[in-house]
């Protein structure tokens, strides 16, 4: 989690997320650095827009409840037309594309 931590501190100051800038950000807070993590985070990030993931991020974890809370207020509705499904389904889709990138962080 440090790791984590370290990339996202170099990403706000502007800094260049790489295997020695978080190396060093590690090394300077007292942490044990892998250099097996360091490198597979530093790899996992370079397919990520930091910026897009942090945006998306709390849109997505608010979006949840709000739906749950809203589908149990809601009455039972009559079946639903395909093209709503196929919009649900699409939307669904892209939510998980767009987490797909943040699980590579956490893995």
């Amino acid at each position: 989690m440090e790791n984590i931590y370290a990339a996202m501190l170099l990403h706000k100051a502007g800094k260049e997320i790489n295997e020695e800038t978080i190396t060093a950000v590690l090394t300077a807070a007292g942490v044990t650095v892998d250099p097996v993590q360091v490198k597979a985070l530093v790899a996992s990030l370079s397919e990520v827009n930091i910026d897009e993931a942090l945006k998306a991020a709390p849109t997505m974890m608010a979006a949840a409840p709000v739906a749950a809370a809203g589908a149990a207020e809601s009455k039972p509705a009559a079946a639903a037309p395909e093209d709503k499904k196929k919009k649900a389904d699409e939307e669904k889709a892209k939510e998980e594309a767009a987490l797909e990138g943040l699980g590579a962080l956490f893995g």
